[in-house]
């Protein structure tokens, strides 16, 4: 279905606009008419239907499931739910505004942003087909480990505290109708129900539309410009320098899950070691500019300076355990 997206950008900038696939504009362009389209029908229809969901079911049973009883279960879901969903970390925001707006912890909010843009089935079967199932396996293990340990800390910490105000509203109200056993919308009316979805799409979306403008044609822009063999040039012969090297360097670029994957082979074949790729790669898929321009619509700046600097810290770890390891895999 979202092959539909390619096509569009393949008529639009190939063959309307008539500029070449090879050239550097034509790239960029191709690139930000395919993933601005893409994102906004995926964030129109997922706010419409994480808003339907909340109101036609009684979420505050789910919400009391995962954020009171069982957390770490809780936080093991969410990054499970993460892994599973073909979402890039733009689109993943409307269910970020469900989960906060269903009154379920940002820890475990976060525990699903984390993974979902680092893990997807389509990346999954890529990655197993390019670098085979020991390196697919440990990137599983590793994207979900981030996502939950995340997850743990800003649980731990209380990050509720640090939502953009109309964000921190919801989750209180959701918390407040939670407590005087209230605001269970299972009763509404379907046409109610639709009414509420689509009140929610409308309010929501005339929020972030623009920043989904300004992160692609960011990311856009340094996809198209900045040469694959830099990266590679760049990143040194494993010395302990460059895994955060390449996490910082990976930071100002834009990527998805599943298009990161042939650049994973690229820098793997070129001789890159296994932790230092799969280091500026999820530096690329989860900590980039783009996706922080975004969060900065339901986040406050010491929340998104707190993951920024957990990510950072993470994915440094994880690229010098794994370049430790790699004689024994």
């Amino acid at each position: 279905m979202l092959e539909i997206f390619t096509r569009l950008a393949d008529w639009l900038v190939f063959d309307l606009a008539g500029l070449s696939a090879q050239s550097k504009w034509g790239d960029a362009l191709h690139f930000f008419v395919e993933d601005v389209s893409k994102i906004f029908a995926l964030l129109l229809l997922m706010i419409y239907i994480i808003a339907l969901l909340r109101a036609s079911l009684n979420v505050e049973r789910v919400r009391d499931y995962l954020a009171r009883k069982h957390t770490g279960l809780g936080l093991l879901l969410g990054s499970a739910f993460g892994a599973i969903t073909p979402f890039c970390s733009c689109s993943s925001i409307p269910v970020f505004l469900g989960f906060t707006s269903a009154g379920i912890p940002v820890g475990i909010t976060m525990a699903f942003l984390l993974t979902s843009p680092l893990i997807n089935e389509v990346a999954v079967l890529l990655l197993m087909s390019l670098l085979g199932w020991k390196f697919t396996l440990l990137y599983i293990v590793t994207g979900m480990a981030v996502g939950i340990a995340g997850g743990l800390v800003l649980h731990l910490l209380k990050a509720e505290r640090w939502l953009q105000p109309f964000a921190a509203r919801a989750y209180n109200q959701a918390q407040q109708a939670g407590h005087t056993g209230t605001a269970s919308t299972g009763s509404m009316t379907l046409k109610e129900r639709h009414e509420f979805a689509k009140e929610e799409m409308t309010d929501i979306f005339s929020r972030v539309w623009k920043w989904v403008i300004l992160g692609v044609g960011l990311g856009a822009g340094l996809h198209g410009f900045v040469p694959d063999q830099w990266v590679s040039d760049t990143l040194g012969q494993g010395e302990w320098w460059s895994v955060p090297a390449a996490v910082l360097a990976g930071i100002p670029l834009y990527s998805n899950a599943t298009g990161v994957i042939p650049v994973m082979e690229s820098l793997i074949t070129k001789g890159l070691p296994v932790g230092t790729t799969l280091a500026f790669c999820m530096s690329t898929v989860a900590a980039s500019f783009p996706e922080f321009i975004l969060l900065k619509q339901v986040m406050k700046i010491r929340l998104l300076a707190l993951i920024f600097f957990m990510l950072l810290v993470a994915f440094t770890l994880v690229g010098w355990v794994l370049n430790a390891l790699t004689p024994y895999l």
